[in-house]
């Protein structure tokens, strides 16, 4: 009886590590597709993104660049395949005036940035150079328009300047300025967080504003019809999504911005490296929380759109930790973990599992700010954990979502648990079927089952992102410390998949 007890036990202990993970590949079943537009990303003009980030300067001899941005940046976001890329802010885009960017750069005007460190911006790095820069890099140009303190012929007018082909003011300016084509910018933000440093209106006020906006944008004639974005709710104001989906027309609205930071605690964000298990926790929870947000903004706006015709558009997301010690409080600059590389894993899951309606995404911020996928110092470039999560899973972009079933185990600390394991899956135009999958866990494998329900497979291959320790990073002194290898990890039997993940491990396998 004894051992009868014991072996029940052990099986009960085995069964609670591991058979719960269960995965069910829909592979039939497949509807909406994975806009490569999820992939997007920010740069605001905020700390070192940009100066110092992006741009060294046109007469810089010590850092190869091409018109002032760095080469090294340039091939490493080509690599990336950045869907599109947000300027110039965030919080900087509504008090950035666009004609004092271009034209002779000795001649244009400075100007303080009052939110981010309050240093003086010689606009040097303007609506060329970024378009420039969008072009090179072959992603689209998403630009925030300033509301809250510019006015509606100012937006109107950089429309113009960006997109009409001839015969106007603004089009004849452009071309004195050196650029005789249109850039054709479809991706416009009208404002940004308009309930707090975008002017601190109410929803109702800012949705009639939003409106006066768009009645004077335009696209001008050309192919490319303005894709406009109102300025969205912060976590979880689902009032601010219910004004705006009920008070502006849809012929006038593309997508409703929503953001959502991974924040311990506002006035004690803890430390970008050197952070406890009860902290990581904290922070896995907050950046799992966008689960619950994309899906109840979502519901807010089926009522007004079953069509899903406006989309939900996350157009800031990430990690927010301390600065690192010694640097300016403003500039926003801090270390990129394992933890990151969680975060970024989990959360595109997410928004490909919403991709119905979730069709754009930015993650906060490109380079050195918050969550970015580039670090620089000097000469020296490194790519974050996180940078490698978003190379592995570009696999996903413009794919078809395959629908999922997810059991799985608990990550448990304290009295208080996560899901450990994260998916996604889709299917590519070539017809590889693509999985991904995190492990949050830090301390414990997770086995996971995936039956594969309409398609079969002949292999899977695969790769991991992996390291020791949750804290682990890439740094300027071991820059290669955390990159992603070949995974050995996963068996294919029939239409079973078996898989191991180690702790915090991101996988991306493909059948």
């Amino acid at each position: 009886m004894k051992k009868i007890t014991l072996l029940f036990l052990y099986w009960s202990v085995s069964h609670a590590l591991f058979a719960q993970n269960r995965l069910t590949l829909n592979a039939d079943l497949g509807r909406d597709t994975i806009s490569h537009n999820i992939y997007g990303h920010f740069a605001e003009h905020l700390g070192r993104c940009i100066y110092g980030g992006f741009y060294v300067g046109e007469g810089n001899i010590t850092i190869p660049n091409r018109n002032g941005v760095r080469t090294d940046i340039i091939e490493a976001l080509k690599k990336l395949k950045v869907g599109n890329l947000r300027w110039p802010g965030g919080c900087f885009a509504d008090t950035y005036h666009w004609k004092d960017g271009i034209g002779p750069k000795d001649k244009r005007p400075s100007m303080k940035n009052v939110w981010w460190g309050g240093v003086t911006e010689d606009n040097s790095f303007g609506t060329h150079d970024f378009l420039n820069l969008c072009e090179a890099i072959g992603a689209e140009p998403y630009l925030a328009g300033n509301v809250g303190s510019g006015t509606v012929k100012e937006l109107s007018d950089w429309v113009e300047y960006t997109n009409q082909d001839s015969g106007s003011p603004m089009t004849e300016l452009r071309k004195a300025n050196g650029r005789e084509k249109p850039w054709n910018v479809k991706i416009w933000g009208v404002g940004n967080e308009a309930w707090g440093c975008g002017g601190n209106m109410k929803p109702e006020y800012y949705a009639n504003i939003y409106r006066q906006y768009a009645t004077f944008m335009t696209d001008w004639g050309n192919s490319a019809k303005l894709y406009r974005v109102a300025s969205g709710a912060s976590d979880d104001d689902y009032n601010w999504t219910e004004v705006l989906m009920r008070d502006i027309p849809h012929k006038m609205l593309e997508g409703v911005a929503l953001h959502h930071y991974s924040v311990i605690d506002w006035s004690k964000k803890g430390p970008a490296t050197s952070f406890s298990e009860d902290q990581y926790f904290k922070t896995m929870k907050t950046a799992l929380d966008m689960e619950e947000f994309v899906t109840r903004h979502s519901t807010i706006m089926d009522k007004y759109d079953p069509k899903k015709k406006v989309a939900l558009v996350v157009d800031e997301w990430g990690g927010w930790y301390d600065v690192e010690p010694g640097t300016n409080p403003g500039f926003l600059f801090q270390q990129n973990t394992m933890r990151d590389a969680m975060i970024a894993g989990t959360t595109l899951n997410i928004f490909h599992n919403h991709c119905d309606r979730v069709r754009m995404a930015n993650l906060a911020q490109t380079v050195n700010v918050l969550q970015a996928v580039i670090l620089t110092e000097g000469e020296k470039m490194l790519l974050t954990p996180t940078y490698h999560v978003l190379e592995m899973y570009n696999v996903h972009q413009d794919a078809l979502q395959l629908p999922i079933d997810l059991v799985v185990n608990n990550y448990t600390f304290g009295t208080e648990k996560l899901p450990a394991v994260s998916a996604s899956a889709s299917r590519d135009k070539a017809g590889k079927i693509h999985i991904s999958l995190v492990n949050i866990d830090p301390a414990r494998a997770q086995e996971v089952s995936v039956s594969l329900r309409g398609a079969t497979s002949k292999g899977v291959s695969g790769r991991i992102l992996t390291s020791p320790k949750v804290q682990d990073y890439n740094s300027f002194d071991q820059p290669n410390r955390i990159k992603p290898v070949d995974f050995k990890g996963a068996t294919l039997n029939g239409d079973m998949l078996k898989v191991t993940l180690p702790p915090v491990s991101v996988v991306v396998l493909e059948l």
